[in-house]
């Protein structure tokens, strides 16, 4: 195994959290600020930790420009948890959601949500030129009487970002889990946003939810307290011991990415990424992407072997040469990069290093 600066790990999640921020938690590990603990061993009760989670909540909002309007919250159960939560708050019965279909994980929301309501499926994958694609979101059949509207603007498994924020009538709920803080939103064109912690925020099982606070006392009466949206909003996420240590080192990811210059700084350097990754396959014959260049995903970037009897050598030589994690999700096959914030762009060249050098020796 390489020395450990050299070794990149673009598994799709849990991902690679900052070196910053790991050097930062490696020091305070055992004495957060002279006060003898551990951050994890702090009472979620202690001034001390509310001060983190408040410092961590002030910088989220910071970097997306959440107005108070909204209630963020810190809750268990990481994305999948929230494919619950999300109609246990907003569908009473007789209403009627609408969930858009772009990839495996908007299939996976849906299915969790019929056993809560109606759902009505609109399905918007395509090809074009023989690659997936999805159709044009003011193409989608978007009902104004719809309690709200669920997509996920980035699909990790197939690799397809949806990058338009919806302009539409009825509440819109995004599942940012993958996409995140990776660029610029509006978040006053979304009521509520989710996310999984474990790709740009921090450790798994945390999940963020940005909620309009006029959404919020719609739960239906069997929804658990747990995920119920307003008892968290009540108690500031504390309803019962949050995953503490997990809010923490979330907490100083947000701090980096401010220091980093906030979401214009890390949009540029996400851009510069994902194109000359996708540069290198497309000038290649020996790789292939299989995503319309128009919505290709900036954070995870899948790509086949022109002969798939090359692809357990190729993982093989990778991970020797020090890059982790690049098996494709086995839906699907193949290999994927996922290159979030914390991947820095030597990562990316290193990647695009190995891959030319693959290729020549097995042309």
């Amino acid at each position: 195994m390489k020395a450990l600066s050299s070794i990149y790990n673009f598994c799709a999640g849990p991902a690679m959290l900052p070196k910053a921020v790991m050097e930062q938690a490696q020091s305070q590990f055992l004495n957060w600020q002279g006060s003898g603990c551990s951050s994890m061993e702090l009472s979620h009760r202690s001034t001390e930790f509310i001060s983190i989670a408040e410092q961590a909540e002030q910088d989220l909002r910071e970097l997306l420009h959440i107005p108070q309007t909204y209630a963020v919250l810190f809750m268990h159960g990481g994305g999948r948890g929230q494919f619950s939560a999300v109609p246990m708050n907003l569908l009473q019965p007789g209403e009627t959601a609408q969930y858009v279909v772009s990839g495996m994980w908007s299939k996976n929301a849906i299915a969790e949500a019929k056993k809560f309501g109606h759902i009505e499926v609109l399905d918007i994958q395509t090809q074009k030129n023989e690659l997936s694609a999805i159709d044009a979101p003011q193409t989608w059949n978007i009902h104004s009487n719809a309690t709200y509207l669920h997509y996920c603007p980035n699909e990790t498994i197939d690799g397809i970002e949806i990058f338009e924020d919806l302009d539409i009538d009825c509440p819109v709920v995004a599942d940012m889990s993958s996409t995140i803080l990776s660029r610029k939103i509006d978040v006053e064109k979304y009521d509520l946003i989710y996310a999984g912690a474990q790709k740009n925020i921090g450790p798994a099982g945390l999940a963020i939810v940005i909620v309009k606070k006029s959404l919020l006392n719609r739960a239906v009466e069997q929804c658990p307290d747990i995920l119920n949206y307003t008892l968290q909003a009540e108690y500031d996420s504390m309803l019962s011991t949050p995953p503490t240590y997990s809010w923490y080192l979330s907490g100083l990811v947000f701090s980096w990415l401010r220091q980093l210059g906030g979401l214009d700084e890390v949009e540029r350097l996400n851009k510069e990424k994902a194109t000359m990754l996708y540069n290198f396959i497309d000038e290649s014959r020996f790789y292939h992407n299989r995503v319309d260049p128009a919505y290709r995903s900036r954070m995870n970037v899948p790509f086949i072997l022109q002969d798939e009897k090359l692809d357990k050598a190729f993982l093989v030589e990778s991970e020797k040469a020090g890059l982790l994690a690049l098996k494709g999700h086995r839906i699907v096959g193949g290999m994927r990069a996922s290159i979030y914030n914390a991947m820095p762009i030597e990562g990316v060249k290193a990647l695009i290093e190995f891959m030319y050098q693959f290729e020549k020796e097995n042309r």
